[in-house]
């Protein structure tokens, strides 16, 4: 007769696939300890591979195991909304960037189950036509490239927010290189449509033109053991790649998280018998060895890369950073054209540098941003200074049969035509465009006025005093709308664009450098305040 059963399953659940052990006692077990172990589903198998049948997980150890196959966007919101009970006691997340999302749980980091390098995928074809064959590009290179880029969801994909981060840290980790890191999110989803999925797939059937998706080395590894002819290759940028750390976190709100089961399933996650399931499966172990079939049939190199350290701080602050991006903007963009814009700048003059530096900053930003364009001078239309070229509108809305970006584009072409021997009309023309903003204020998005000039005033009109005094006046909390300056060459008042600034709650750059501009335009249409 049986006095011990085991009852294994496989069933769906809400986030995943859960598969459990259960061993039972029989009547020698007055209760049954079941561990609940939450991994990311790519390492699910290797999990379930450990933890059945381990010692001290077994029926006549009374005790079992339920593996949850899960992402772990799902499991950082478990932890702080399900009752303990209901938590996981072990978490094995794919990297220790989403322990330091979980706010305030109570949790003990330990060591890594496996790792995986943090590549850039695409097909031997592109490796190839892109010339990185025989030699690795830097991350920079490699994202603002000519080739396509896939980029993961960020919300749920730590190997997409470690690329971004690599990338940040390789150009010099200061604002320049976070704009570089925007511009390349950007241009992704401007770019043709592709999901990573049939990105890896293009990069399977080695089209020249597959993308780039950043994804963990296992990924190729697997993609390419599961096919029978893959051209997926791994490409490991020259200053070396960010790992995902697999690391084994104990949940303490979870009831027994110290129990003599837990710290069974502890020993097995641990064991040398993971170490070789955790290689089998194509991770890396915690030290960096490389799995058993590590080479050109599978896609990988053997040597681990250079190892690029990632802090969670930084990288969360790259997040909050991207995820402003979501929320939309409504910017009137207001354009100095009086005659100091013919002054020589760069190859041009500062006209044509301003033409070229805002066409190439509106084919980055969101189609959910709003855009509205006037251009101003002394005495422009009549006695009035500004004259608007276009009304503010959404990006992707239609007009005569384009749409709003493409308007904005044809009348950005014709700045240089319409310089005007007029001086500048800075004060009346701020005026009048904070007016505007407001009267059409949108309370779904961030309204703002950019002003873009290379003098200072000399309108017979409103003093500085006047202005900020009548901006501080008519603020009005509901509708608030910032002004953002730009400085155009040395001879523009930065003083007076700071003060305006400081009263509207905005912010004021410098242009003296012609090859700065594009980069402050950018900058000044995603600012946020």
């Amino acid at each position: 007769m049986l006095t011990a059963l085991t009852v294994a399953a496989v069933v769906l659940v809400a986030g995943g696939i859960t598969w459990w052990a259960v061993g039972s006692g029989g009547g020698d077990c007055e209760r049954t300890d079941v561990v609940r172990v939450a991994v990311a589903p790519e390492l699910a198998p290797v999990a379930e591979e450990v933890l059945g049948g381990a010692q001290g997980l077994r029926a006549e150890d009374c005790a079992g195991v339920e593996v949850s196959a899960q992402e772990p966007l799902q499991t950082v919101g478990d932890l702080g909304a399900l009752e303990a009970g209901d938590l996981p006691h072990l978490w094995v997340p794919d990297s220790s960037l989403w322990p330091a999302r979980a706010g305030d749980v109570p949790l003990e980091v330990g060591e890594s189950v496996a790792t995986s390098p943090v590549v850039l995928a695409t097909s031997r074809a592109a490796v190839d036509a892109l010339g990185w064959t025989d030699r690795a590009p830097g991350w920079g290179e490699a994202l603002a490239g000519r080739q396509a880029l896939a980029v993961p969801d960020l919300a749920t994909s730590a190997e997409a927010l470690a690329a971004l981060n690599a990338v940040r840290t390789a150009l010099g980790a200061d604002e320049d290189a976070d704009n570089a890191v925007v511009q390349a999110v950007l241009a992704a989803e401007r770019g043709p449509s592709i999901s990573p999925s049939e990105a890896l797939a293009a990069g399977s059937g080695d089209a020249a033109d597959a993308p780039l998706v950043p994804v963990n080395e296992q990924e190729v590894y697997a993609i390419n053991r599961g096919a029978e002819d893959s051209a997926l290759v791994a490409v490991y940028p020259g200053e070396g790649s960010p790992s995902l750390d697999y690391p084994l976190v104990r949940v303490g709100s979870a009831s027994g998280a110290d129990s003599a089961a837990v710290n069974a399933a502890v020993r097995a996650l641990t064991s040398d018998a993971a170490r070789t399931a955790v290689l089998a499966a194509g991770f890396r172990d915690a030290d960096g060895a490389a799995p058993p079939e590590a080479g050109e049939a599978t896609g990988i190199q053997e040597a681990a890369p250079e190892a690029l350290l990632l802090d969670p701080a930084q990288v969360q602050a790259l997040l909050a950073q991207l995820s402003e991006l979501a929320d939309p903007s409504r910017i009137l963009t207001v354009f100095d054209v009086s005659t100091s814009m013919e002054a020589p700048a760069g190859s041009g003059t500062r006209a044509t540098l301003a033409r070229d530096a805002a066409k190439s900053a509106l084919s980055l930003v969101p189609g959910n941003f709003s855009l509205g364009l006037w251009v101003f001078a002394n005495e422009l239309e009549g006695e009035q200074d500004w004259t608007e070229l276009v009304p503010t509108r959404q990006l992707d809305a239609e007009v005569d049969g384009g749409t709003q970006r493409d308007v904005l584009d044809e009348q950005l072409d014709t700045i240089p035509d319409r310089l005007t021997p007029g001086g500048t009309g800075l004060y009346d023309t701020t005026l009048a465009a904070v007016r505007a903003a407001r009267a059409n204020f949108d309370p779904t998005a961030v309204n703002s006025v950019l002003m873009v000039t290379d003098g200072t005033n000399d309108d017979e009109g409103l003093e500085l005093a006047a202005l900020l005094s009548t901006l501080r006046d008519e603020a009005d909390d509901e509708r608030p709308v910032k002004v953002i300056g730009v400085a155009l060459g040395p001879d523009a008042d930065l003083a007076a664009l700071e003060e305006i600034a400081a009263t509207t709650e905005g912010a004021a750059y410098s242009a003296v450098d012609p090859t700065d501009l594009q980069t402050v335009l950018f900058d000044a249409l995603r600012q946020r305040g």
